[in-house]
């Protein structure tokens, strides 16, 4: 007995962790691209070098003192200290539902509602609760980063349809009809959108949502950068647009764009209420509540008015056009005008297949691109790729001023020597 435990132990001390395997779904995900840039760009500003980073889509404000002063004084609230109710506190999910129906224009009951760590955590429940093995995904393309994974952690597949600056990134509904399949399950809208700052018109958003009503297909809507828009151009809700897809509708959300809030990790989302339901299961399962103290500034900002976002979006909208201008003053360079969002998404194909550069290297990718534009001229940018549309690039412009006027210059010696 104890020679055949201690073989047993043997065989399974001479295994190193290396070989213990990792499950095939975590293995199929890629790590966040946006991520893996900025905490590159922040290693080398820490080794010392002077990097000018255009990767982290995070505003450069800080969150408004009124708000601050609010989490202070729940920090001295014991109700703060214990479990509250999964879905969120109360108040802030009454506070919520009365936000939809003030910016949205249609109402929606605080049963709808869970509040969730981020909108990140949004994104990764609502595929879990709609999705089984196989199920399709239509993403329209370019595409935030985390959407493809976190439809193949839940086991489904993402289907692209890309849409270019030449229709201002909108797919048409020909193409997403070309895409359906009978295993579709549902369509991402993101508008405005990241990465490329366009703002989806009205009919492009009614003609989706009346194709998903007509084909039963679920409508999830990333409205995170609803109130960052530009030239008199307004975000159209799908809920507003079409009444008849609020029932197969999901609607993400949070306070990191609007406040200045990214850092306090508090997103959520409004379903119909089975879905809700549903959600605050899987989240007593993950997360329990989140933090309370940041539920209650969360409160404050949503409750309260928005001039600190109406400061922020001018700020914004210098900087938009000081950035682009820039980036279109570089040969090789082309950048449409973005009318929403905090980011510039320029194609940079005719930087590619040619020498540029100091060291006249030819790169073949965007990737190739912005990793040499960081390692050379130390400016921070990501790549197509990570959106699914190689031969461009993003840049956030949720900096300062001189960052923008600093990295331009060098993008365009260095593109140029």
């Amino acid at each position: 007995m104890t020679q055949a435990m201690g073989g047993h132990a043997g065989t399974m001390g001479s295994m190193t962790t290396a070989e213990l395997p990792l499950s095939d779904r975590i293995n199929a995900v890629s790590p966040s691209a946006t991520l893996a840039v900025d905490s590159k760009a922040k290693a080398m500003k820490a080794a010392g070098v002077d990097v000018i980073g255009f990767g982290a889509g995070e505003p450069d404000f800080a969150t408004p003192e009124s708000i601050v002063k609010v989490a202070e004084e729940a920090v001295d609230d014991p109700r703060n200290y214990k479990y509250t109710p999964t879905a969120g506190l109360p108040e802030l999910r009454e506070a919520i539902a009365a936000k939809v129906l003030r910016d949205s224009g249609y109402p929606v009951t605080a049963d709808q509602v869970v509040v969730t760590n981020g909108g990140k955590q949004a994104v990764y429940e609502t595929f879990q609760l709609l999705l089984d093995d196989g199920d399709e995904v239509i993403i329209p393309t370019p595409y935030w980063t985390s959407y493809p994974e976190a439809v193949k952690l839940a086991g489904g597949k993402p289907v692209e349809v890309f849409a270019g600056a030449d229709v201002n990134f909108e797919p048409s509904i020909d193409a997403i009809e070309a895409a359906r399949t009978g295993r579709t399950k549902a369509i991402i809208v993101t508008s405005p959108n990241n990465p490329t700052g366009a703002v989806w018109s009205g009919e492009t958003i009614k003609a989706i949502c009346e194709w998903a009503v007509e084909h039963g297909v679920w409508v999830i809507s990333d409205e995170i950068y609803e109130h960052l828009n530009y030239d008199g151009v307004h975000t159209v809700y799908p809920g507003a647009a079409v009444p008849e897809v609020r029932e197969q509708l999901i609607v993400l959300n949070g306070v990191a764009k609007t406040y200045a809030m990214p850092g306090w990790r508090v997103g959520w989302m409004v379903a119909p209420g089975r879905v809700a339901k549903a959600a605050g299961k899987l989240q007593g399962h993950m997360t329990s509540n989140v933090n309370n103290i940041a539920q209650r500034a969360a409160l404050a900002a949503v409750a309260g008015p928005l001039d600190a976002v109406d400061r922020m979006r001018e700020a914004f909208d210098v900087r938009r056009k000081a950035i682009v201008g820039a980036l279109n003053d570089i040969d090789g360079v082309r950048c449409p005008m973005p009318t929403g969002a905090f980011y510039a998404f320029p194609e940079v194909s005719g930087l590619l297949g040619r020498p540029v550069g100091p060291n006249r290297r030819v790169f073949s990718t965007s990737a190739e691109l912005a990793d040499a534009l960081l390692e050379e001229a130390h400016v921070a940018a990501v790549p197509g790729e990570a959106f699914g549309a190689p031969g461009y690039m993003r840049f956030s412009y949720a900096t300062s001023d001189e960052a923008i006027a600093e990295g331009m210059k060098r993008f365009k010696e260095w593109a140029e020597a």
